[in-house]
């Protein structure tokens, strides 16, 4: 678990990245409608970013905290570039982009679960 816990400013970084790209996203949506494939995107972004910042602080007491963060990171990137490659470009990042970052969020979260398992850090 060393280089989970030497990427740890990385998940700091990453939280704040998604979260201020949910807003964008959020407002983007809104003037381009219903329509859009951003609303999914910014959701995704807005519900991950805090979890992720929390997963960063509990890492002292979760011991898959910093796992189950950078998961999540991946698959919400993953995720909400997708759809928003699809809305201002036209195309998919690549074949199943967005299915990849949907299971590695959940993966994500099942990861968070397993750590209910594994004794606090001391």
């Amino acid at each position: 678990m060393a280089f989970f816990d030497r990427a740890r400013p990385l998940l700091l970084l990453l939280a704040g990245l998604i979260g201020a790209a949910g807003v964008a996203l959020t407002a983007a949506s809104t003037h381009l409608g219903a329509e859009s494939f951003l609303g999914p995107a910014s959701a995704m972004c807005l519900a991950h970013a805090p979890a992720i910042l929390a997963l960063y602080l509990a890492n002292d007491k979760v011991r898959t905290a910093s796992l189950a963060a950078l998961t999540m990171a991946l698959g919400t990137v993953l995720f909400a570039g997708d759809l928003a490659s699809r809305q201002f470009l036209g195309a998919s990042l690549f074949p199943m982009a967005a299915p990849s970052g949907g299971m590695l969020m959940i993966g994500g979260w099942i990861i968070v679960a397993l750590g209910a398992f594994l004794p606090v850090r001391a």
